[in-house]
């Protein structure tokens, strides 16, 4: 087998396992309520698999890299949850997912002029995070109803999440490491969620589910620094793991702690 068909071969394995992880973690955010919702929306579903076949591709130290490039853009990652969640409140799916997007690409386009270190993307993270809690607070307790997944909405999710990782694989050879984090963490799931929620359950019912994942988010920001400062002296596949275990961690502590408050 030449060496570009085994890179074509492999490549549609990779987004096929991704699509397959991605499906199986959504159908449960969109039946488990907005706590849950937001939590699972925000574990590594698609940038997990995209870290793995970076690290695959590109060794350790590219990963270390890639982290703080997904930092960065995590905290992107948190005004977009937020300012859908905002505007989807009395705007339509359009309106609210455009107005996501366009201060998305617009932060993106700043902070790439930023020479950034993992400090200032800290910093980055917990004042918007800080800022993003405040603003969400209110629209996180909205009632869902439970959604059956349409074996349409199931092939649409699929294939962005298949793409994103084909794109991510593809491009990391040029791109280098910094940028191929940015993308790995391109709100995709966020993205698919909102755009199956919106139509099925309205706007505030799916603003729940994203301010909830603003939450998550945070957590998924510690998992970021985490795989950064643990990839070169430990390695890939352990740094991966703990990655995992930290963004699991975070969010069952948010999701046992939102418990008990509301237990009394």
């Amino acid at each position: 087998m030449s060496p570009d068909h085994y890179f074509i071969l492999t490549l549609i394995v990779r987004m096929a396992v991704t699509a397959a992880f991605l499906l199986a973690a959504t159908i449960t955010a969109e039946r488990a309520g907005p706590l849950v919702g937001g939590l699972v929306a925000t574990l590594p579903i698609s940038a997990g698999p995209v870290y793995i076949f970076l690290a695959l591709d590109h060794g350790a130290h590219f990963v270390g890299v890639s982290a703080l490039g997904s930092l960065v853009t995590n905290g992107i990652n948190i005004v977009f949850a937020l300012t859908y969640a905002l505007l989807a409140q009395k705007r339509s799916l359009a309106v609210s997912l455009s107005g996501a997007f366009a201060i998305w690409i617009v932060l993106n386009w700043l902070t790439s002029f930023v020479p950034w270190t993992l400090p200032a993307a800290i910093v980055f993270n917990v004042a918007v995070l800080a800022v993003s809690l405040g603003l969400s607070a209110t629209l996180r307790h909205v009632r869902s109803p439970q959604v059956k997944a349409r074996w349409h909405d199931l092939l649409m999710r699929a294939a962005m999440v298949a793409l994103l990782v084909g794109i991510v694989v593809t491009l990391s050879y040029h791109i280098g490491p910094t940028a191929s984090g940015n993308l790995a963490v391109f709100p995709i799931v966020l993205t698919s969620i909102i755009l199956i929620l919106h139509r099925r359950v309205g706007g505030p019912a799916t603003a729940a589910v994203m301010a909830n994942a603003v939450i998550g988010l945070g957590g998924f920001g510690i998992a970021c620094i985490t795989l950064n400062l643990a990839a070169d002296p430990l390695g890939a596949a352990i740094a991966l793991s703990l990655t995992l275990a930290v963004s699991v961690g975070c969010n069952l502590l948010v999701f046992f702690a939102r418990r008990r408050l509301a237990a009394p």
